[in-house]
């Protein structure tokens, strides 16, 4: 598993799927992919465990060291990094975090065809963030400065090309304390009108009473990408790019789907289900989502849109496991003969 090959699902090795479809995941460095992913005996003595705490219960997570990731891009073409989701890449004064350095660090291992999603700080994009148990309202919310000087900008300079897009997540809001579709769609026309333009901006919105036309055309008129995310609390995928009239908003011909936990599912109840992320878990992976993500990369694809597909270990126990479902359902799902698609390959 030293080299890069070409497309063998069979092995796991996604990057020549086909030349508009990057397959990644969200996170790496599992143990649970050693096998898959990851060489048997390269990373012994040097794997470090952390605990983390669900609903009460303590789970051990084993991870890889940094240099695992160059394995990781024998096989895949892109990889979204959820670390950034947490804090800054730099303080408020200007000085380099924990983030920027570890992000340093995988940057070091980075072939020039090698592609990153980051996640944007939730302290720009969450309207609410918890403390001390409880959600309150997001000072920093939709802060430009904090944006640009904190983590924009010096993401620009650290990763350069190999920084495919920015991920800008929002957390579900509860009916009843939650603002109108309208008055989001003001605030996030102010937001993007008032940061560097850039064509790899892409939104998720959790609440599914905000996939509207008002909030559509707003990205749209940005080139702000439509983030489809199977997620929990979240209508399925084919419902989502209905919404928006089945039509791709990215300037760039970018799509993003990240496929995070099943319907239905809290994200703790996935976790705990997942846990320990070394195979796929009986009657949680549901066909649907598998079924379309095909169909949309295959839309896009005949709409000449890149589509980027993340999976995570949530949504079915194993992430390179389910990317190997999705490349057979790509597969099996090729248009006939003589289509647009046929046409341009």
């Amino acid at each position: 598993m030293s080299d890069r090959q070409g497309f063998d699902f069979e092995h796991f090795y996604f990057r020549e799927l086909h030349p508009d479809i990057f397959i990644g995941t969200a996170s790496d460095r599992y143990l649970g992919w050693v096998g898959q992913i990851y060489s048997e005996d390269r990373y012994k003595g040097r794997i470090s465990s952390r605990s983390k705490k669900i609903k009460g219960r303590t789970f051990q997570e084993d991870v890889l060291p940094v240099e695992s990731v160059e394995e990781y891009f024998n096989h895949f073409r892109i990889l979204e990094i959820d670390y950034t989701f947490y804090g800054f890449l730099l303080t408020a004064d200007g000085e380099a975090t924990q983030n920027f350095h570890v992000l340093s660090r995988y940057k070091s291992h980075l072939k020039e065809d090698d592609y990153l999603l980051l996640k944007v700080p939730q302290s720009i994009f969450a309207q609410k963030i918890l403390n001390a148990g409880k959600y309150i309202a997001n000072e920093d919310y939709l802060n430009v400065k904090a944006f640009i000087e904190r983590f924009y900008e010096p993401a620009l300079t650290l990763l350069g090309s190999n920084l495919k897009g920015f991920i800008f997540e929002q957390e579900y809001q509860r009916r009843g304390e939650r603002i109108s579709a309208s008055e989001l769609a003001r605030s996030l026309d102010f937001f993007f009108n008032s940061i560097y333009p850039d064509p790899r901006y892409h939104v998720e919105l959790r609440t599914e009473s905000y996939l509207t036309p008002v909030v559509f055309d707003v990205l749209e008129k940005h080139g702000v990408g439509q983030v489809l995310s199977h997620w929990s609390w979240l209508p399925p995928l084919a419902k989502q790019f209905a919404k928006s009239g089945g039509r791709f908003l990215n300037a760039e011909r970018q799509c993003i789907i990240r496929l995070m936990t099943p319907l239905g599912i809290r994200y703790e109840d996935a976790y705990a289900q997942a846990h320990p992320f070394s195979k796929l878990v009986e009657g949680m992976l549901q066909p649907e989502m598998i079924e379309e993500t095909a169909r949309i990369m295959w839309a896009g694809i005949e709409q000449e849109v890149t589509v980027n597909v993340i999976v995570n270990n949530r949504a079915g126990g194993n992430a390179p496991l389910i990317a190997k479902r999705i490349a057979e359902a790509f597969t099996t799902a090729k248009p006939q003969s003589g289509s647009k698609t046929e046409k341009n390959e």
